[in-house]
């Protein structure tokens, strides 16, 4: 009779458990995708300015060289559908939009000079369907009143 219910406890327990660890790591995984992407949700449909820009700019090309996120020939970075990120700049001065790559790679320091006092506003934020984790977001330059 021991034997039995020894028999029948174990793979009821190896089953409880491995739920239980199962849940743990979702649960810390999803903690930690929260924590990730509030790093850029923050942002959205505020109003910051330039230098501000240029932070999150250099965040991001930090945060995609980390994740050894591939690039093109124009070296711009290539989307991965798993933890790549882009950011926008629409500019009302040329009604052009500009990725980040593009205002770091021609001179970041000259962009802060230009544009530390013009306001822009996250008007739109992607995430990646796979992974969940934010994959765009768009800044647009906000008229002065």
């Amino acid at each position: 009779m021991k034997k039995t219910l020894l028999l029948v406890s174990i793979p009821i327990l190896v089953i409880l458990f491995s739920t239980i660890g199962l849940l743990i790591t979702k649960n810390t995984t999803n903690r930690l995708l929260k924590q990730e992407n509030s790093k850029y949700e923050c942002y959205l449909n505020r109003t910051i300015y330039g230098t501000e820009v240029a932070t999150i700019i250099n965040k991001a090309i930090n945060q995609n060289e980390n994740n050894q996120v591939q690039k093109d020939e124009k070296k711009h970075y290539i989307e991965n559908n798993e933890n790549s990120i882009k950011i926008e700049i629409k500019m009302l001065t040329t009604g052009k939009t500009y990725p980040m790559e593009e205002i770091y790679n021609n001179d970041m320091t000259q962009f802060v000079q230009n544009f530390n006092f013009i306001q822009f506003k996250c008007t739109k934020l992607e995430y990646h369907k796979s992974s969940g984790k934010v994959k765009k977001l768009l800044f647009e330059e906000v008229e002065e009143e």
